[in-house]
């Protein structure tokens, strides 16, 4: 039942709130240690939040996920864990994690709620709107960069919340087009939105915001005020890492069938190891 417990809880997962240090490192935050205090109780707050939210997730979906042939396997679809137990589970973590940011600031606390209340729409129903439910997803992430910002006292960028939803819309879309892609000609029954999406449809929307996402972050690199708060020009030196990351990423998804869970991608594929590794060491080397 614990191993169930922890797999329901999906740590593996909890990468994504790694957004949540975005704020330290380029808001010049990282020498001070009660910021760093204060980040690294945001990013535990949102991974008991998040596991929250799986754990509701997979409690509305058992059904569906019955039908997946990965999402099969998971605790609560597959048997292995009892629905009871999830609901103490979702209960217990949403808890802890208020509790936490409590101790961080009533900014941070308000963040998280928010954060919930979006998830539980998007269980409830929202995930069923066509293009909604990937900015649902996309409003998750945001939430996050805003938890390591604002939550942390720390003015956010209009550059980083800018490339940070670019982003994360073209990891929504590039999720529901390595669904469908696995799910062949039978998507709808495990996700119904699916049948108000296409491949050429998808292809586009992953198109548009890759490419502004690429732009973006290259304007942020050369932009005027950048130079002037990190005292360099060379962030346009990072560049290359975020391109190969996206391409590689592209490049998973169409012929690898990667795409469904960037998570999952970013730890099994040795080529996004390095060009995140790459970008990290170059960005820190940068701005120390």
């Amino acid at each position: 039942m614990i191993a169930a417990a922890l797999q329901l809880m999906r740590p593996k997962q909890w990468v994504k709130n790694g957004f949540v240090f975005f704020g330290l490192l380029f808001g010049h935050a990282w020498h001070a240690p009660a910021m760093v205090q204060s980040a690294l109780l945001a990013f535990a707050a949102f991974c008991l939040m998040s596991s929250a939210v799986y754990a509701l997730n997979d409690f509305r979906d058992i059904a569906q996920d019955r039908l997946h042939p990965v999402k099969r396997l998971r605790p609560l679809a597959s048997g292995a864990l009892s629905p009871s137990v999830a609901v103490l589970l979702m209960g217990a973590c949403s808890a802890a994690s208020l509790l936490l940011a409590w101790q961080v600031g009533e900014t941070l606390v308000w963040l998280l709620c928010v954060y919930g209340l979006i998830n539980l729409g998007y269980s409830y129903g929202l995930k069923r709107v066509v293009v909604l439910d990937v900015f649902l997803i996309s409003a998750g992430f945001m939430l996050r960069l805003l938890a390591g910002t604002t939550g942390l006292g720390i003015p956010p960028s209009n550059w980083l919340l800018m490339c940070g939803l670019l982003l994360t819309l073209f990891l929504g879309f590039a999720k529901r087009r390595a669904e469908m892609m696995l799910m062949e000609e039978g998507g709808g029954a495990h996700r119904k939105v699916l049948d108000h999406y296409s491949a050429v449809l998808l292809d586009q929307f992953i198109t548009i915001t890759g490419g502004c996402a690429v732009v973006a972050y290259a304007l942020y690199t050369v932009d005027q005020d950048t130079v002037r708060i990190h005292g360099t020009s060379d962030l346009i030196y990072t560049l290359p890492f975020v391109l190969y990351g996206l391409f590689r990423y592209l490049y998973l998804m169409h012929r690898e069938g990667g795409g469904g869970d960037p998570s999952h991608d970013l730890f099994r594929d040795r080529h996004l190891i390095a060009a995140m590794a790459g970008w990290v060491a170059v960005t820190v080397f940068i701005l120390r």
